[in-house]
């Protein structure tokens, strides 16, 4: 397997002329992946390239197009299996129609129609490997092996790239870690207006001066919630505000048992469950810590570069894509995946810290996500693979 390469010129598809790329994924929601996919649209266009993206449409189809692509409505948010051999002759017509070069598979159910649509019509077909893909029965580890298929595997760190070769014997050679970027100019906190700032507040119900230990991500068990909640009953520094973002999607369920979990620790005053945020920038400077605590290991975990990129302190849990991105006492720290204690200890450290050494571990942080995790980084790398390809 090969690292990604240093950026490349936006003139990379140039000895192509004129490549469409197809980007092939269920749906464009409001997601990493879906992201990811807009990214690559721009990245495409500039290139020189013809950007496609076929899914089922969502939130994200302006972005697509803002980035020079052109959205292909398909019934992709499928797992159905008649549905998806249906698409895979759905997919091989827009391949033929539009004189495809190359498709890019970015999820399982789609990449299946991708995978069989591409070899009928003999295009190059690349996947990105973009999440630590349950594999508990043998039937769950066929399905999940069409990321593992492409002519060339895009995995998202090193985590997931050893996760591949043992699972699905795939040549190291086909493997291509690429990892997840954001864009530092977004992700600034010189950036963020003091308006912004104060709105959060205020809508957050927190109070002037109060220490906010942040974890963003949606609301399921495996995210580190409960575990996060039981480290702020244990914390030494008592005056803090845990405030958690991110979509329930519907699970009222464990929504109602995180606040009454919080009830009974006795911290249910200091939990804030805010939903969805549309600023997250601005979030993320508000916080004097931000925490990734999943008890499960994250493919990537692009919150926590996120977070380093605003100079804000990460705490996150020592397995997967975060042993990659946070060097213990440089860029943030790590701890045991679900232990409350341990975290605990350190969310109570990383608040003694004085200014000097906060700005002293933020810059650090912020300097690796602008040399190692960007967009413009992860644009390139990924159109150096199409254009291995397409030689």
């Amino acid at each position: 397997m090969q690292e990604s390469a240093p950026p490349r010129s936006a003139t990379a598809l140039a000895n192509q002329p004129y490549p469409v790329i197809l980007q092939v994924l269920p749906a464009l929601g409001g997601g990493g992946v879906e992201r990811g996919t807009a990214e690559m649209a721009a990245a495409i266009a500039q290139s020189g390239g013809t950007p496609l993206v076929a899914s089922a449409g969502g939130i994200l189809d302006s972005l697509v197009e803002r980035s020079g692509g052109r959205n292909i409505i398909l019934p992709l948010a499928t797992k159905n299996p008649l549905a998806i051999w249906r698409n895979a002759a759905r997919l091989e017509r827009v391949i033929r129609t539009e004189r495809v070069d190359l498709v890019h598979a970015r999820s399982r159910a789609p990449a299946w129609s991708a995978l069989w649509a591409a070899r009928r019509t003999a295009i190059p077909f690349v996947t990105t490997y973009h999440g630590a893909y349950n594999e508990n029965t043998p039937m769950k580890r066929r399905y999940n092996a069409v990321m593992a298929s492409g002519d060339r595997v895009i995995a998202i760190s090193r985590f997931i790239a050893r996760r591949i070769e043992r699972l699905h014997q795939t040549p190291p050679e086909l493997i291509r870690i690429i990892h997840r970027g954001v864009d530092p100019a977004i992700f600034d906190p010189d950036t963020v207006s003091p308006d912004r700032l104060v709105k959060l507040t205020r809508a957050w119900r927190l109070e002037d001066g109060q220490p906010v230990v942040l974890l963003p991500g949606r609301l399921t068990r495996w995210k580190g919630q409960t575990v996060l909640i039981d480290a702020l009953a244990r914390m030494k520094t008592r005056d803090v505000c845990v405030v958690l973002v991110g979509s329930a999607q519907g699970r009222t369920k464990f929504e109602h048992e995180l606040s009454e979990h919080a009830e009974r620790r006795g911290v249910g005053q200091r939990v804030r469950m805010v939903g969805h945020c549309d600023d997250m920038p601005a979030a993320l400077k508000l916080a004097d810590v931000v925490v990734n605590a999943s008890t499960d290991p994250e493919a990537f975990g692009r919150v926590v570069i996120e977070a380093q990129a605003m100079a804000c302190p990460v705490i996150a849990t020592d397995h997967g894509g975060a042993v990659e991105t946070v060097e213990h006492g440089v860029t943030g720290w790590r701890v045991a995946p679900g232990d409350a204690g341990e975290l605990a200890d350190a969310l109570d450290t990383v608040l003694r810290l004085s200014d000097e050494q906060r700005a002293a571990i933020g810059a650090q942080a912020r300097a690796s996500v602008e040399r190692d995790y960007t967009v413009r980084r992860m644009q390139a790398a990924t159109i150096a693979v199409y254009q291995e390809l397409l030689e």
